[in-house]
């Protein structure tokens, strides 16, 4: 029960976080936007974004522009999608999911060249850092060409989204449209617990302008949610089974235990012993057994789950699955309220098979062979 639990925490946040990581946890959009990569823009004033910083639970608001466009080599091309950021940019999760090359160094007053591409795109087009990158945009049915510089190569595992977005300098971007530096294309927002989206989500919509509206990561990626969601319900029917399995081992375990004291039980009725005190001792045995069959498995399931969180010796096909290892994760009262809802049932359930006790008779019984 606490692997199933503790594999189906790690999986929702690892997917949650690197969901999050392209689009922030709440965007700011125009209401005429749609799904397209080149959503229309907005001016970045009118979503009151100091109003917005001070909100607790708020750890960054970021801007960002979208640009749709064609990388293309002698022998290849492929569509992308240009994010383009600010220097003031997070980069923590590109940071951490680097590998090759480094972070883009555009801090200069002018555009900056340099771009991150996944490792997706490098391996399919046969790129490496510091490599040039040609890329093309269709503005006013015209192609117009653009060079950068691959400063660094990432991988998130999410396939869809790495073969997709090529992040650079967001000027490029307002240059290519024609914005002034108030235009964006959206704006993210990321905040420190996601149990509270729809909550955050509604106070950014009371503080921003009428003109704009707000999108939780939910509903803008809803089909993978939707899939994490459903993880949930098979992890419910685990644990049931699990618990019924627990339960019926205690069973026969309390009826062995009975079949083998029937003489016993027929004594101690002889000498007085009321069919409640019986039972209770019984119980109170098939307890203890069950205190010391929750010892072990919390020893044996916190192990498996430290050293899989350690050194993640458990691989999976990071394109089926979105993670390259079985992710883990587990909090203290997830362990106590799985612990205590097993007690509880298999105490409910050790009650059924204590009633045979009721039925020995001291006669019948010290006979029993």
């Amino acid at each position: 029960m606490l692997v199933s639990v503790a594999i189906l925490q790690g999986f929702q946040t690892q997917i949650r976080e690197k969901v999050s990581g392209f689009g922030g946890h709440i965007q700011i959009t125009g209401f005429d936007s749609n799904n397209s990569y080149e959503p229309t823009p907005i001016d970045k004033r009118d979503a009151k974004i100091d109003q917005i910083r001070q909100l607790p639970g708020i750890v960054n608001v970021q801007e960002f522009g979208l640009k749709a466009g064609i990388i293309k080599t002698d022998d290849q091309i492929e569509g992308v999608v240009l994010k383009g950021l600010p220097d003031t940019y997070n980069w923590q999760f590109l940071r951490e999911r680097i590998v090759g090359g480094t972070l883009t160094a555009n801090k200069d007053t002018i555009a900056g060249n340099d771009v991150l591409i996944s490792e997706k795109l490098a391996n399919s087009l046969g790129f490496k850092p510091g490599d040039e990158l040609r890329m093309y945009f269709i503005i006013d049915n015209v192609a117009r060409g653009r060079k950068f510089r691959i400063s660094g190569i990432y991988n998130t595992g999410l396939a869809e989204f790495d073969e997709m977005y090529v992040f650079g300098d967001i000027r490029h971007i307002r240059k290519l449209n024609g914005w002034d530096e108030n235009l964006v294309s959206g704006i993210e927002i990321n905040i420190s617990d996601f149990a509270e989206l729809n909550q955050m989500a509604d106070k950014v919509y009371d503080i921003i302008g009428y003109k704009l509206n707000t999108l939780t990561i939910k509903q803008i990626y809803p089909q993978i949610f939707d899939w994490i969601e459903i993880q949930d319900l098979n992890v419910v029917i685990i644990l049931i089974l699990m618990a019924l399995v627990s339960g019926i081992t205690m069973i026969s375990t309390l009826l062995i235990l009975i079949l083998e004291h029937t003489r016993d039980i027929g004594l101690l009725k002889a000498l007085g012993s009321t069919n409640g005190s019986i039972r209770k001792i019984f119980i109170y045995t098939s307890v203890n057994i069950t205190f010391y069959g929750l010892l072990w498995g919390n020893a044996v399931a916190l192990i498996l789950i430290f050293l899989q969180k350690t050194y993640n010796f458990i691989p999976l096909p990071a394109d089926s699955y979105f993670v390259s290892s079985v992710p883990v994760s587990i909090t203290l009262s997830v362990i106590l309220l799985i612990n205590l809802a097993t007690i509880v049932v298999c105490t409910f359930m050790m009650l059924i098979p204590s009633l045979v006790v009721r039925y020995i008779t001291p006669v019948k019984a010290i006979r029993f062979e």
